[in-house]
């Protein structure tokens, strides 16, 4: 009979051998290839230097500064009825859910079940005569289970942590998606602006060419004017006529698409009033702190940084799953046959067990390392899109920097076209008038003034659809640097302070939410959709959806 040190030199060697076996499986070879950018090292351009840089990040209900209070109430609207909208807000629910259930493999689980049964015995061939021959009995068993999987490499808790920076990054998309409703309700407001005053141009237009129709049969009529001047002058009526129906027509296709954006049907856009629409056209002034905060305020960029911590977790959870599970399990319960109802509860019907349960790999053939190589590829994926976001987030503010500042100098040449458009056709228009000049000279003089007047009006539009396409660029108000995840978040766990592969680096972030984001991670108490905050652990922010 062996000894309890003999015993126990077995066990340590039997456990040794199980180690050295589950070491086979190595994962050596098989890590992340791709870094992330550091914002700060991109050149910005020109165009964002040349910027005035004393402005602030924009505010979260930036349409207001167009002074249109019908504007307000319509992305009000949006935001409450935008069907698409809706779904972004369920996402997050389904992912802040999906989160819980990840989590919940952190705790003990305890089950219990209980069967009652009342049986009668047969009396046949096969089961009887015999004592229990026609007898009826109960039959009945209750049993408590408890499991508790130990998690010694945190494949459980990195789990828990993955599902809820995707909860997180599924809270940054709707605030993206919340962004580019606002600015496609801004833009459809601003272009059915621009079809009202185009209306405008054209009706004058049509008032004009009737003068001139007038015009031209008085001189007909007073022996100076011929008849191919009047069918001159008639000619071009059919076609303004048809440019004001085109535009009426797009006033009413840009209602509808105001009420779809709302969530509401066409008859909801029949009540939209003209546009008032009145912004300071000031030079384009951007942030100082641009591009280094960049990161913290795009929604977008936000979610792909959150995607970049949830591969890194999911890599430890492909590392961890190369070592031995160890779960402390126990149940007790009552078992009990021929005998009263209650029988089963009582205590010479009881048994128990407890004790750690240990499973481990030895041999699968290649399974645990094609797993950390999916993982490592969807991390890298992951770093790749954050890049390309930060990339295109610089390149969409540098595009309406200069766009504004060309819209500028572009408004001041319309306005000197027009002065000298409508200088030329009230010269030619007289001139026709007196018979010093033919109809033709009035004609081209009209086109010019037409095309200079409707070039005034859209590069109106279009300078105020700049100063909002700017302001998405910049994040619409919608992030914080502190709702995005630390450095060492977007690090797998062997990555950690050795420099390889480079961590997403964050905003700048201030306050103690920021600082606390690696400490509160999947042990803290379920999220709230929201997800706004950088720690794992906090509430939400007033931008997300509640929880039902």
């Amino acid at each position: 009979m062996q000894s309890p040190v003999q015993k126990g030199i077995a066990a340590a060697a039997v456990l040794t051998i199980l180690l050295t076996i589950a070491g086979c499986a190595s994962t050596g070879g098989i890590a992340p290839q791709d870094r992330g950018i550091e914002p700060s090292s991109l050149d910005a351009g020109n165009a964002i230097r040349a910027a005035n840089a004393d402005a602030q990040w924009p505010a979260a209900d930036w349409w207001r500064a167009y002074n249109d209070p019908q504007l307000n109430a319509w992305v009000e609207a949006a935001q409450a009825g935008n069907p698409s909208l809706a779904v972004a807000q369920a996402r997050v629910r389904e992912a802040v859910s999906m989160a819980g259930v990840a989590r919940s493999a952190l705790s003990p689980q305890v089950n219990g079940s209980l069967s009652i049964q009342r049986q009668k015995w047969a009396d046949n061939l096969y089961y009887g005569p015999g004592p229990l021959a026609g007898e009826q009995s109960w039959n009945n068993t209750g049993t408590l289970g408890l499991s508790y999987n130990l998690d010694i490499w945190g494949k459980d808790k990195n789990a828990a942590e993955r599902a809820l920076d995707a909860a997180h990054a599924s809270a940054a998309d709707f605030r993206a998606a919340q962004l580019e409703l606002e600015g496609n309700v801004v833009r459809t407001y601003i272009e059915l602006s621009m079809n009202y005053a185009l209306l405008d141009i054209a009706k004058s237009t049509l008032q004009q060419q009737q003068q001139i129709v007038d015009l031209a049969n008085r001189r007909l009529k007073g022996g100076i004017g011929t008849q191919l001047e009047v069918s001159q002058a008639q000619t071009p009526m059919p076609e303004y006529e048809r440019q004001i129906d085109a535009l009426e027509e797009k006033i009413a296709l840009g209602r509808n698409q105001l009420a779809a954006l709302a969530g509401k049907g066409p008859g909801a856009g029949d009540t939209i009033q003209r546009p008032t629409l009145a912004l300071d056209n000031a030079p384009a002034a951007l942030p100082s702190a641009l591009p280094a905060d960049l990161i913290g305020h795009r929604p977008d960029v936000v979610a792909a940084r959150w995607t970049v911590a949830a591969q890194a977790r999911g890599i430890d959870v492909a590392k961890a799953s190369f070592y031995p599970d160890i779960n402390l399990l126990a149940s007790i319960g009552g078992y009990a046959a021929m005998g009263p109802l209650f029988q089963f509860l009582k205590d010479p019907s009881h048994s128990w067990s407890a004790g750690p349960a240990l499973s481990l790999p030895i041999f699968d053939g290649g399974r645990l390392r094609s797993q950390l190589g999916a993982a490592s590829a969807g991390y890298d994926e992951a770093v790749d899109r954050y890049n390309q976001s930060i990339v295109g987030a610089l390149k969409d503010i540098s595009d309406q920097v200069i766009r504004i500042r060309s819209l500028a100098t572009q408004a001041e040449d319309a306005d000197r076209s027009v002065a000298a458009a409508r200088k030329n056709y009230d010269l030619s228009r007289e001139g026709y008038r007196r018979g010093l000049t033919d109809y033709l000279n009035v004609l081209i003089a009209q086109s010019q003034l037409l095309r200079a007047q409707e070039g005034v009006a859209k590069i109106q539009a279009e300078r105020l659809a700049a100063h909002a396409s700017l302001v998405t660029a910049l994040g619409g108000g919608l992030d914080e640097p502190a709702n995005g995840p630390q450095a060492n978040e977007t690090l797998p766990a062997h990555g950690k302070g050795k420099g390889q592969p480079a961590a997403v680096a964050p905003a700048a972030a201030s306050g103690a939410s920021a600082q606390t984001a690696s400490t509160e991670r999947a042990g803290a108490s379920a999220p709230a959709p929201a997800l706004a905050g950088s720690t794992h652990a906090q509430g939400p922010s007033a931008n997300a959806p509640a929880a039902e």
